[in-house]
């Protein structure tokens, strides 16, 4: 089939890294389409933290005022519509929208991120990015000196507990069910003044996604003001695995230090690429994914 429209490069995820990327090559006068399903990972956040000039904003409000600023540069067009299709030509890509609209780009550029698989854990998923909580560098510091705990096992569960040391000495490493930490494991965290606590996890009460208690198996309550956790995840796009895009192993999209996939002439950028999910890190690999993109373009 024909395309309706062409451009250079077609962005597929309209948030942070997207939006980033979209400047670097409006500046650099290419067209670009941006194509965004509205479905950020972080709609629950309610502030954004560690990313200079905006510490403390809402998630909602950097991306406006970054959409604005993208949108200054005439060769950049933003479509609120998700990319259901993208396969490889002879001259580049073709991409379909849910509308059916067929955009053909010499180059792609992902910044899809990646859905969070919740727990059948009642409580969890209301309170998640608001005080169940991944990341210690984006939410630590508002909930330090506060009981706060650890959700995990084993090598993991004592490497996150010792990480959220930091922030509290009022901390309780959750393993919901038998401990799997090695003898050392648990002499150091007693040590440290970091309580082990066996017992499943029963349900998070909470007020409006604020947790109160965690409450374990047979009732007993324990208060906490936040609970560090990480959670199984999956690519929210399929498209860069139907295009061949290699995974690592840990599930991310495979990329080498300029944004580039496994697969010519695709990029990527943001939280489906990296375990570092911070504002600041998506912003930086958009930038410079848009700006590869732009050097690869020259040699067209």
């Amino acid at each position: 089939m024909e395309p309706n429209s062409s451009v250079e490069v077609v962005i597929i995820g309209g948030s942070y890294a997207g939006l980033a990327a979209a400047m670097s090559l409006g500046r650099a006068l290419r067209t670009v389409l941006v194509l965004d399903s509205g479905q950020p990972c972080n709609h629950q956040t309610p502030h954004s933290h560690n990313f200079l000039t905006q510490d403390g904003e809402t998630p909602a409000a950097i991306r406006a005022k970054a959409l604005a600023q993208v949108l200054h540069y005439p060769t950049v067009q933003v479509v609120e519509e998700q990319a259901v299709q993208a396969e490889k030509t002879p001259a580049g890509f073709l991409v379909t929208s849910a509308s059916g609209q067929l955009v053909a780009a010499q180059k792609l550029i992902f910044a899809t991120g990646i859905e969070d698989l919740m727990p059948a854990l009642p409580g969890f998923a209301e309170c998640w990015g608001i005080s169940v909580l991944h990341c210690p560098y984006c939410h630590g510091y508002e909930v330090h000196g506060q009981p706060l705990g650890v959700l995990g096992n084993g090598d993991t569960g004592f490497l996150q507990a010792r990480l959220i040391r930091n922030w509290t000495p009022q901390l309780t490493l959750f393993t919901n069910g038998p401990s799997t930490l090695s003898p050392q494991q648990t002499l150091q965290l007693r040590e440290a003044g970091i309580r082990t606590e066996e017992a499943p996890l029963q349900a998070l009460h909470h007020k409006r996604g604020q947790l109160q208690q965690v409450v374990l198996h047979g009732g007993r309550q324990v208060p906490l003001a936040a609970l560090f956790a990480h959670v199984p995840f999956r690519q929210h796009c399929e498209l860069p695995l139907l295009l061949g895009c290699t995974l690592t192993e840990s599930g991310h999209l495979q990329v080498d230090d300029w944004q580039k996939t496994s697969v010519p002439g695709v990029y990527a950028a943001g939280d489906a690429t990296t375990p570092m999910r911070t504002v600041a890190v998506a912003v930086a690999a958009g930038t410079k994914a848009g700006a590869f993109v732009n050097h690869e373009l020259l040699a067209l």
